[in-house]
């Protein structure tokens, strides 16, 4: 035979309680007799090593038999239909076995582990013990269930609860223990013997239950330990060459319990113990805790009815939560209502959130608010300054979880909320869309809080010689008080629920005023089209009888102008002259018409070998040492329609040429480095400038000069021109998706700064 996992509980000290694996401790605690069978022909696989002690048969002899050696085929067919979980057999099944000629009784439970083995337990018992029926079950479980229905609170019928239980089970302490959000728990409502010590309100940390114990009571909703002295039973089986996998006991009613746990036990005094699991929304809402200071072992009918209360405690638990507090609850849903109707009236967030401020901050229960509208922030009651608001908006982009993020204890997480936690220590935030900064900000103060804990919360530790830490149950429970400082009072699921309430609504207003953006920019674009088309035909129409008006006039001047006198010719010159003009700002203003309308050709782009062929053109018009055209460095490839393109670069450097008074004209083109991106991804557009040092543009004109005809000096100065070039190129390049600016500085030089998409996007 070899026994299982027989050095797993040899320390009652681990490295990390989170870490002990006892859900396969390879041992049963010593109040009953476990057997593994295999399915579906019941051999006996495994057995605890005390069957000599309760049966008068050593273990060996009960390896590889089949289970009919020792129970009548009735048990067994009895024990099947547990495992079918027929009406008429559940557990526990009572079996009568001949002992050295006595006749013991046993209440047997069986179950499937899982891992898909089949365990059988026995428990010895009275006869009155392993023949409760169902009516007595029902009798005892029906007063309860009675009392439990009458109350409308949660500290109602907790206390009814833990009444019944210590009644039925009669142990020395029964308590309600409930788990915070942190972990730790509080017990909330207690009843004992009068000479003992009150737990009631005292506080246990987190580490007290470890997450697998907690997982634990989740899988099996029971756990007794009848005596915390007892010596682990190991489970023993054939030796095999082929190592078994641990057993897992996770279901099992006699797992043997980790030795911190019953050291921890010990050192409150306690002997015996019986926990029944409160579960709510498939989590460990808390647990019904009873201790006993002598050896007590409860029958497993009896704790079927406990275990019973306690699910139904767990189906009571939303209707008295929702009970809490209701006064205040209920005004929040009248304020809520009425603060929803406000903002489905209300033309702006702005608007809807202002107009009752005081209301605002009701809803959540805060005592103030920050309304985040893209840049702007707007302070309501009491908060932190603007500055120390900026850095908090920018570090909660990223911790926003469903659109809500909820603390309170701010300081802990965002670090420089020390300094204005006495406004500030809660946070309530919601985010209404995540192109724009929409945000609401509400804040709580710091309340300073005392938590009474039962003994110091930091377990006794010990540094080993490799350097791991040795963590040891603790040994006083004696008060010991904690002052909270940077806490405030936690924010109610229903206050929570309040604000995604507030937050749906004003959605809703952000979506109304979307629509509304998008109906209009759908009629601006037909509009647009329309007008688009309008301008086209109007200027084609026009040429005709301006064409006619020139060369009417032209053949006057021919063969007139021996006739007229010198103010005749004139005129008809300053006529001729006219319609030219006209007929360029005509020009222009298709060429700008035809912009909106045509497909873009996007390519890839040498800018390296495009521009030389556009100063060539140039350096054909003026003398060699007149123009000085500089490129530093070479430019990247860009996306984008090479015509257009060169239509910008050619009127950029032809303004840089024309508007300049020195002998040599100067021109620099370039590009900026665009700037580091911690994504590593490359920037979807390049900046790009042509630089020149002539005569400038006053800064009040800088958005001026974008005007289609707008012109700054006198048609005739300068080389003339319509005034429509810096109006195309603009539209040239948004177009492309970028922009244009300029920097200017005058009688010193302006540059221009335009962007373009760059080849690799």
């Amino acid at each position: 035979m070899i026994w299982m996992n027989e050095l797993l509980h040899q320390s009652a000290t681990l490295t990390n309680c989170d870490r002990e694996p006892i859900h396969i401790p390879g041992a049963i605690q010593s109040h009953g007799v476990l057997f593994v069978l295999s399915n579906p022909d019941f051999n006996i696989l495994q057995v605890s090593n005390n069957t000599d002690h309760y049966l008068g048969i050593k273990p060996e002899q009960c390896l590889g038999k089949s289970l009919s050696f020792l129970l009548s085929s009735e048990q067994i067919l009895a024990l099947r239909g547990c495992l079918e979980e027929t009406f008429e057999q559940v557990n526990p099944v009572s079996i009568q076995l001949e002992i050295h000629q006595h006749i013991q009784r046993f209440q047997a439970i069986i179950h499937r582990s899982p891992k898909n083995d089949l365990i059988l337990e026995l428990e010895p018992g009275t006869e009155a013990e392993t023949n409760v029926n169902f009516f007595q079950f029902y009798k005892l479980a029906k007063a309860v269930l009675l009392k439990m229905q009458k109350t409308t609170t949660l500290s109602q019928i907790c206390n009814v609860l833990i009444q019944d239980i210590r009644q039925i089970t009669g142990f020395d302490r029964v308590m309600i223990y409930r788990f915070d959000a942190d972990g730790s728990g509080t017990v909330i409502a207690e009843e004992k013997r009068d000479d003992l010590e009150p737990y009631l309100g005292l506080h246990y940390p987190d580490s007290d239950i470890p997450k697998q114990a907690k997982q634990l009571y989740i899988l099996n909703e029971l756990r007794i330990i009848p005596d915390v002295n007892y010596q682990p039973v190991p489970i023993v089986s054939f030796p095999s060459d082929i190592p078994a996998d641990p057993l897992d006991l996770s279901l099992s009613v006699l797992r043997s319990v980790s030795p911190i746990h019953r050291e921890y036990l010990k050192n409150m005094g306690v002997v015996a113990s019986f926990s029944i699991s409160i579960v709510k929304d498939n989590q460990l809402w808390g647990l019904i805790a009873c201790h006993h200071y002598s050896p007590k072992l409860i029958p497993y009918s009896l704790r079927a009815v406990c275990e019973f209360l306690g699910q139904s405690m767990s189906l009571e638990l939303p209707s008295k939560e929702e009970n809490e507090n209701l006064d205040y609850k209920l005004d929040l849903k009248s304020l809520q209502s009425k603060f929803t109707d406000m903002i489905a009236k209300a033309e702006s967030l702005v608007d809807a959130l202002l107009q009752n401020q005081e209301n605002l901050l009701k809803l959540v229960g805060a005592e103030g608010a920050i309304l985040v509208q893209e840049e702007h922030l707007i302070p309501v009651g009491k908060t932190p300054k603007i500055a120390e608001i900026e850095p908090l908006i920018l570090w909660l982009s990223d911790q926003f979880k469903n659109n809500i993020f909820v603390t309170n204890s701010l300081s802990e997480l965002y670090p420089p909320a020390i300094h204005f936690q006495d406004i500030a220590s809660g946070l309530l935030a919601i985010s209404m869309t995540k192109i724009q900064q929409n945000l609401i900000l509400w804040f709580r103060p710091e309340q300073l809080q005392y938590v009474n804990w039962a003994g110091n919360p930091e377990k006794p530790k010990k540094t080993e010689e490799d350097g791991s830490l040795t963590i040891f149950p603790r040994k006083s429970f004696e008060l010991w008080r904690e002052t909270v400082l940077g806490k405030s009072l936690p924010w109610q699921l229903f206050e929570i629920e309040a604000a995604l309430e507030i937050r749906s609504a004003l959605v809703g207003i952000i979506l109304r005023k979307a629509d509304e953006l998008a109906a209009i920019n759908l009629e601006l674009q037909r509009t647009n089209s329309e007008l688009d088309a309008f301008v086209y035909i109007a200027s084609h129409d026009l040429k005709e009888p301006l064409r006619g008006i020139h060369n009417y006039s032209t053949f006057l001047l021919e063969d007139y102008s021996d006739v007229l006198d010198a103010e005749g010719v004139s005129k008809l010159e300053t006529l001729v002259r006219l319609t030219k003009r006209m007929e360029d700002l005509i020009n222009s203003l298709l060429h700008f018409s035809r912009l909106g309308r045509q497909e873009l050709k996007l390519n890839p782009l040498d800018l390296n070998e495009l521009i030389p062929s556009i100063i060539e053109v140039f350096r054909m018009s003026y003398r060699a040492d007149e123009i000085d055209i500089s490129i530093p460095r070479p430019l990247p490839l860009i996306r984008g329609d090479k015509i257009l393109i060169q239509e910008i670069l050619t009127n950029l450097i032809s303004n840089g040429l024309k508007y300049n008074d020195h002998e040599v004209k100067s021109i620099e083109i370039g590009y900026l480095n665009p700037e580091p991106r911690l994504d590593q991804e490359v920037e979807p557009f390049l900046t790009f400038y042509i630089r020149d040092h002539g005569i400038g543009i006053p800064e009040k004109h800088h958005e001026a000069i974008f005007r289609i005809f707008k012109r700054l000096h006198a048609p005739g100065k300068y080389g003339g021109g319509t005034g429509a070039g810096l109006t195309i190129i603009k539209k040239i390049i948004e177009r492309h998706g970028g922009s244009i600016w300029l920097e200017s500085i005058p009688k010193e030089g302006t540059t221009f700064y335009f962007t373009l998409p760059s080849f690799l996007t």
